[in-house]
């Protein structure tokens, strides 16, 4: 196999306020059943690339639990594997994960027990699809150093939490600026680079040799007049779910037929954990617009524009409209959410009444059994 990969999966962001307080962005549920790493790990084994690392760090219970089988992903096998890092405290190392890089060197034993020439490095927060074959392809018939993967923005799209890119004609990146305040340009990175595994090696060591504890500026800044850095472009859909905004609008997005069929009915597919849960069943008194209703939840009122996840009761004279409801939530009698996200394993009390104005209300009730 050409490749081994490995999926940074470890961060959090105050952009997502409490929707991250129990568990790492990477294990935000997206689109009814499914984490966000299962997009990553899914272009990984579609890519037959055998060979993967997750590393994971803030709040990565959930996470665990999630990959605590790799067969979901079909990484079950006597050659490569599903492998789960988190930092190690031990008499040599006294950090936790610093940084991407220091993510990535604190690991350096997977990449130097590993026979393969090259690296995929992905983020765990992106929601697409591709073939990371059509990225080392590129990269090595451009004979770059590094090749990063970049998107296109849609206009109206706020560039200023991505890392912005200018290339040449040869697609040689000559500009790129991280979270820039303001930028003209719409072409960013997706946080998914191809890079040789011993240059890799290489680089690491010397940027935490400089204290220098970040990927992005430890590397691919550092050493952009010095190493040749080429950028691939990924057509089709592509999300980043780091603030909660992105992910509202990542999750409605796929109430939208064209985004549905494209991750779901269109090969390669999207693989995930699956829970041996009944279908989502609706009762008599259920009027269901325009959403997604996941197994094992219970219908018995009004659901429009809305994705509800695993194991959601939602009772008689209930109301939901442009919301997101996570796993596991029981909504008493006669409750009214609108523009909202509420927050898994809670109980939302009869007749209450949450609506975001302006922006989108998360509605946390916690309960004991969490």
């Amino acid at each position: 196999m050409k490749a081994i990969g490995i999926i940074l999966a470890g961060g959090n962001s105050s952009r997502m306020q409490g929707l991250t307080s129990r568990r790492a962005i990477a294990a935000m549920p997206v689109a009814g059943s499914y984490r966000a790493v299962d997009f990553a790990l899914s272009n990984m084994t579609n890519s037959h690339i055998q060979k993967v690392a997750v590393l994971t760090q803030y709040s990565s219970r959930s996470l665990h639990e999630h990959l605590n089988s790799s067969k979901w992903w079909d990484f079950g096998r006597k050659q490569g594997g599903l492998y789960l890092f988190a930092p190690t405290i031990t008499q040599e190392n006294g950090f936790w994960y610093r940084g991407t890089a220091d993510a990535l060197y604190q690991n350096m034993d997977f990449l130097q027990n590993s026979h393969e020439p090259y690296v995929v490095i992905a983020s765990g927060d992106g929601i697409y699809k591709l073939d990371y074959n059509q990225v080392i392809n590129a990269h090595i018939e451009s004979l770059a150093d590094i090749t990063v993967v970049t998107t296109e923005l849609p206009a109206g799209m706020d560039n200023s939490r991505f890392g912005t890119v200018v290339t040449d004609e040869e697609n040689r990146i000559v500009s790129f600026e991280e979270k820039p305040l303001q930028s003209e340009t719409r072409m960013v990175s997706t946080g998914i680079y191809v890079i040789r595994r011993r240059l890799l090696m290489d680089l690491l060591e010397k940027t935490i040799r400089d204290n220098n504890f970040d990927f992005v500026s430890g590397v691919l800044t550092r050493y952009k007049n010095q190493k040749k850095i080429c950028a691939f472009k990924m057509d089709g859909y592509w999300s980043n779910i780091a603030t909660v905004e992105d992910y509202f609008r990542t999750n409605m997005d796929f109430l939208n037929k064209e985004v549905r069929d494209y991750f779901f009915k269109q090969y390669p597919d999207i693989y995930s954990k699956v829970d041996d849960l009944p279908p989502a069943k609706f009762n008599p008194s259920a009027v269901v617009r325009n959403s997604l209703v996941s197994s094992g939840s219970i219908v018995d009122g009004t659901v429009e524009n809305s994705v509800i996840f695993k194991k959601v009761y939602i009772g008689n004279n209930v109301t939901i409209k442009n919301s997101i409801i996570l796993n596991d939530v029981q909504i008493s009698d006669g409750a009214y959410i609108e523009n909202c996200i509420v927050e898994s394993r809670g109980t939302i009390s009869a007749g209450s009444r949450y609506v975001g104005e302006g922006e989108i209300c998360i509605v946390d009730e916690k309960v004991d059994r969490y």
